[in-house]
């Protein structure tokens, strides 16, 4: 790695929590001219590092969701029906699509949930990774800036409504696979995220290892087929916070404290969590009762977990 690409490295770290290595590959992989694909489930801190990397070297990040209403006209872009009547067809009328609008500024195109796009569509993108340019009917052929990358991800634990991608389009992505970071990194990026100033520390230091740990909890469980990702923690702590300060009870050292700051907990569960887990197809159950299942694991069968720190 070049004297500068590492001192890039080393700015752009500082904006991240516990994926070091994660990032060092993907800007080893764009620094060397290459497009890749990044494997792993949502919340695990992959559009954080391509904001890291992009507002480093001062280009855009231009984001595309994968869908059945991606076409290739939405992807590249389109003429401008009022001013063909006018005008007929012409360079000027075109209006760039995500794909255009990033290989003109040299940013990086995002294209989330990358399996779930129609095959033409990532045909379209093939021709712009293998040649840097793209041939646009009546309107010319665009170059892209030597900073344009195309960077895919998805998710490998989503099956539902998913194509499976052609050996042409594996052929021209590298392929970086991103899983959950650890407890201790998890509990970084939520105090990073949700600081509370007004709680006491050891309370707030409780919380956000509680939050941790539950939300972890689902990602384990038999019944779950997709737990949480750290989204949920951040949401749950935020949550609490304004729970514990709506009733003096749920303040440490008062009669009762210890079972409100439970119930606060729980309650707090559902809100943040109960939309983010996905249930195994043959569980006949809720997310709110696997959500208690998971809530007296924690504080009532293994109550040494839920002790402060």
């Amino acid at each position: 790695m070049s004297a500068s690409l590492a001192t890039a490295l080393d700015r752009v770290k500082d904006k991240i929590v516990g994926r070091e290595r994660e990032l060092t590959l993907v800007l080893a992989a764009v620094a060397a001219g290459r497009d890749i694909l990044l494997e792993g489930p949502p919340g695990t801190s992959k559009s954080t590092i391509l904001r890291a990397i992009t507002e480093e070297w001062g280009i855009p990040l231009v984001f595309v969701e994968g869908n059945a209403d991606l076409t290739p006209a939405r992807l590249v872009g389109h003429h401008n029906p009022a001013r063909v009547l006018k005008e007929d067809y012409s360079a000027a009328n075109f209006v760039d699509g995500p794909l255009l609008e990033a290989m003109r500024a040299g940013g990086f195109l995002y294209i989330e949930e990358f399996n779930r796009a129609p095959e033409d569509t990532l045909n379209t993108l093939l021709t712009a990774m293998a040649e840097r340019r793209i041939a646009v009917p009546r309107a010319g052929t665009v170059t892209a800036e030597p900073t344009f990358r195309v960077i895919a991800s998805m998710n490998p634990y989503d099956n539902i409504g998913t194509t499976r991608l052609s050996t042409s389009v594996h052929d021209r992505l590298n392929r970086l696979a991103i899983s959950y970071q650890d407890a201790d990194a998890e509990r970084g990026i939520v105090k990073l995220r949700v600081p509370l100033p007004g709680t006491d520390p050891a309370v707030y230091d409780r919380l956000v290892s509680d939050a941790v740990a539950v939300t972890r909890a689902t990602r384990s469980h038999e019944d779950i087929r997709q737990g949480s990702s750290v989204r949920g923690a951040i949401d749950l702590t935020a949550v609490a916070g304004q729970l514990l300060t709506l009733d003096t009870k749920r303040v440490f050292g008062t009669p009762d404290a210890e079972d409100a700051y439970r119930d606060v907990v729980y309650d707090a569960m559902i809100v943040a969590l109960s939309g983010r887990i996905h249930l195994d197809e043959t569980v006949e159950t809720t997310p709110e009762q696997i959500l208690r299942l998971i809530w007296e694991d924690h504080f009532i069968l293994n109550p040494a977990a839920a002790g402060p720190g």
